[in-house]
């Protein structure tokens, strides 16, 4: 089996997103879902994905921290297709998690507050997968540059699928113009990359689409693609409970 999944990895390079998901959807059955923040990338895989398995299960973080946009765009997605949504939220309301780890945790340490808003509700929802499919793209971030359209992935322990790692975003675009594809209208506002309210700004002329991501706090990733590293594992500490 190891054998016959590492001739994969190598052979989907050569595959179309199409192609990608196909194999995904009749490799993993109802054990496979996909994962959007609700981004132009994840709105056109979607698309692509309900056209191949219109049964395709479908799930997005819902920090509670997201804006206006972004859960109209959830209403319309879903009224589109036909499908529900799964929201995964953290343990943590926004209150509790102020009263337990002080105000404006994103501010502060915003690598905490995804973890507890982001990351722990996705590794809830993925333990009961045998793989996920993503949007992201190589281009993105260092971080992405990479990614393999289908590879272990190591951080949550099962199969990761990510059909568009080497489209560029003109090409996203072109497809999600061309099929009249839905999309968060933040986009059209200077907004490329949109995550929570309190840590996304429109982006200047000039500034790397990512730069409305955690601006000015060295950060672009919310740890949900880096690697299962030492350094990427947030402890979770109350305030008050260590000096």
């Amino acid at each position: 089996m190891k054998a016959d999944f590492e001739r994969v990895k190598v052979v989907a390079e050569s595959w179309n997103p199409e192609q990608v998901l196909s194999w995904a959807f009749a490799t993993y059955g109802e054990n496979i879902a996909l994962a959007t923040g609700m981004g132009v990338e994840g709105m056109a895989l979607l698309d692509i994905a309900f056209r191949i398995n219109p049964d395709v299960k479908v799930f997005t973080g819902d920090t509670e921290f997201l804006f206006p946009e972004t859960y109209d765009l959830i209403d319309r997605v879903e009224q589109r297709y036909g499908i529900k949504i799964e929201k995964l939220y953290s343990e943590l309301t926004p209150e509790e998690q102020s009263k337990e780890f002080g105000p404006r945790l994103w501010a502060r340490d915003p690598d905490q507050c995804c973890a507890l808003r982001k990351v722990e509700p996705l590794r809830r929802k993925l333990s009961t997968l045998d793989a996920w499919i993503t949007a992201i793209r190589r281009t993105q971030t260092a971080e992405r540059a990479g990614v393999r359209k289908v590879d272990w992935d190591q951080k949550f322990d099962l199969v990761k699928i990510s059909p568009l790692a080497d489209w560029t975003r003109e090409k996203v675009w072109s497809y999600v113009l061309k099929n009249d594809v839905a999309y968060n209208e933040l986009h059209d506002r200077n907004y490329p990359s949109i995550g929570c309210t309190h840590c996304t700004r429109a982006v200047k002329p000039g500034e790397d689409p990512r730069a409305g991501r955690w601006s000015g706090l060295g950060k672009t990733e919310c740890g949900l693609h880096t690697p299962a590293t030492a350094s990427s594992l947030v402890q979770l500490v109350p305030v008050g409970a260590e000096e």
